[in-house]
């Protein structure tokens, strides 16, 4: 019978690695108090500081993806609803932004 696999969260992770590189503990000592394998301490202590560095990179903004083809429908959707509101005699007073 196999035990439930547990999964540790980045804040979690990152104290117990920051507490194995202080070095005042031993591996083993560390995982008996935080009731992780002392494996996984050390892959934990190995990651820290494989990507330490990342830390110090410059920030990278995010690209969202866009489905350009999705933009387009909707501008075609919205200039044929404003220029329909504009033809309708009467309408075009209810068009604060686009009335002249």
């Amino acid at each position: 019978m196999q035990g439930k696999r547990t999964k540790f969260k980045a804040d979690f992770k990152a104290k117990v690695a920051l507490e194995a590189l202080k070095g005042d503990k031993s591996t083993a000592e560390l995982a008996q108090i935080y009731g992780v394998h002392p494996t996984q301490v050390t892959q934990w202590k190995k990651q820290l500081l494989d990507q330490a560095s990342s830390v110090f990179e410059g920030r990278q903004t995010k690209v969202a993806s866009v489905d350009v083809d999705e933009l387009y429908k909707k501008i075609g959707k919205l200039e044929m609803e404003r220029d329909f509101l504009v033809s309708r005699p009467g309408a075009s007073g209810h068009l604060g932004r686009d009335a002249s």
